[in-house]
């Protein structure tokens, strides 16, 4: 079973990131949830979402998990929040930030040992570049797909096309661009 749990702040679209991946994977047959765990449920405030999928039905509905990824929208949540708990040794962080890598490896003791699994890239200024708003979700989308392999990025934006067939031509064609520089920008 492929776990993932996304750090976040509510209003940065993790829930929506979350239910946009499950759509996409139950595309392909197989079992997927997306949830949420909110602390106070207001806009700004501290949250995370999960993601599970498998070949067979999901009968855990629990929070708890040993990620396989781990995403951190929120560049602060990377300080505050315990986001390696419960990690496996195989986890892979993906992290939102406007430092470089090694920048951020030496502000954050418990990553410096795993810098073949950590990823970095800045959603925010590939959101704010590309959709006009600092929603995070789709670029971490994109470089989640680098990173797992799990998509040809081509495949996943078609996908994610019809997920977001609800909101404007223009802010689809966006969240495409958003996808794409992320899959190119993530390392």
């Amino acid at each position: 079973m492929l776990e993932i749990r996304w750090h976040s702040r509510a209003g940065q679209g993790a829930v929506t990131g979350a239910k946009g991946l499950a759509s996409v994977v139950a595309e392909t047959g197989k079992e997927v949830q997306a949830f949420a765990f909110y602390g106070s449920a207001k806009r700004g405030a501290s949250m995370t979402a999960y993601n599970r999928v498998d070949d067979k039905p999901i009968l855990n509905h629990e929070k708890y998990m040993k990620p396989d990824y781990v995403f951190i929208l929120d560049p602060a949540l990377a300080f505050t929040d315990d986001f390696t708990a419960n990690s496996k040794e195989s986890t892979k962080y993906i992290i939102t930030t406007h430092l470089s890598k090694a920048e951020l490896m030496a502000e954050i003791p418990e990553i410096q040992a795993m810098e073949d699994r950590v990823f970095v890239l800045d959603c925010f200024a590939i959101a704010l570049d590309t959709i006009g708003r600092a929603i995070p979700n789709t670029p971490m989308l994109g470089a989640f797909i680098k990173v797992s392999g799990m998509f040809e990025v081509a495949e996943f934006q078609e996908s994610m096309r019809s997920v977001l067939g609800k909101l404007s031509q223009k802010i689809i064609d966006a969240n495409m661009v958003a996808i794409e520089r992320a899959y190119n920008e993530v390392n």
